[in-house]
């Protein structure tokens, strides 16, 4: 489990196709405390840890996380937002992230509000995929705050601080970014979804 704080940035050195998988080779200033077999977010997508040499350490994404994520777009030189596993007696500083990614998002605009940045996404309808206002989205893996949630749409209020140490800085317009929706906010809708 993942709490949604980005720890580091790792930056794509190579990549490998293998048959329907992708092998991604990554360097970040946390691979020295990485071990094999060991959970890894990758712009919230959980990965496991199976190669490790020096500074580099090695992923693999099998077919249908490369279906439903932004990573089979990754490329050489690209970055990408790490989070480890939660430890159960750290602090819980954002919210419940599980790592599987439900949809991906584009982004429709980038406000600069002199002091904050203010993103707006829009994603495909399902009746599970819903935003409440000031509820919580991961966006690249990252815990975010919703505002001005609307019907497959929300827009996200982002410091300087989260933009400085994610890939947020590298999103743009027409960028596609990966999202989980609030654990909480699924099982809601899906009980609501029976009852009806």
């Amino acid at each position: 489990m993942f709490t949604g704080i980005i720890e580091a940035i790792a930056v794509v050195k190579k990549i490998e196709n293998d048959e329907n998988n992708i092998h991604y080779f990554l360097e970040s200033p946390i691979t020295h405390e990485l071990k094999i077999d060991q959970s890894v977010s990758h712009n919230g997508v959980c990965l496991t840890v199976v190669g490790l040499e020096d500074k580099i350490y090695k992923v693999t994404a099998i077919h249908e996380t490369l279906e439903k994520t932004n990573l089979k777009e990754l490329q050489v030189d690209d970055v990408v937002n790490l989070e480890r596993c939660t430890v159960a007696n750290g602090r819980f500083d954002g919210h419940i992230v599980q790592g599987h990614v439900d949809t991906v998002a584009t982004c429709e605009s980038i406000e600069d509000q002199h002091g904050s940045f203010l993103y707006t996404f829009s994603y495909s309808p399902a009746q599970e995929y819903i935003t409440v206002e000031k509820g919580s989205i991961t966006v690249n893996g990252i815990s975010l705050t919703v505002v001005n949630s609307k019907e497959n749409s929300f827009s996200v209020a982002i410091i300087p601080y989260t933009l400085e140490n994610t890939n947020l800085k590298s999103v743009q317009v027409g960028s596609t970014v990966n999202l989980e929706f609030d654990i909480i906010g699924k099982y809601v809708a899906k009980l609501v979804t029976r009852q009806a």
